[in-house]
């Protein structure tokens, strides 16, 4: 069992055995909830708004590609854009 000690502003350090147990590095994000009586902390990922639209758009079938080439790519933006015209 490790201990810590709360600091002034409220700030307590993971101790390295803990941390390396479930892979925690700086950085990472960790949501805190009370739970019966304890506080718990569990890693999350965050996207970014924008990425999660685009995987939605991938999901939805709104996208293109992947694209073998450049020449590829250039010739689907060619086509979207003769759509528009």
């Amino acid at each position: 069992m490790s201990l810590v000690s709360v600091k002034n502003k409220f700030q307590v350090v993971i101790p390295q055995k803990v941390r390396e147990k479930i892979g925690v590095q700086v950085g990472d994000v960790l949501e805190a909830r009370v739970e019966r009586g304890k506080i718990t902390f569990t890693p999350k990922s965050v996207l970014d708004r924008a990425i999660a639209e685009s995987f939605e758009d991938f999901k939805a079938g709104r996208s293109h590609g992947p694209f073998r080439t450049h020449e590829d790519l250039m010739a689907s933006l060619r086509a979207e854009s003769a759509k528009l015209k």
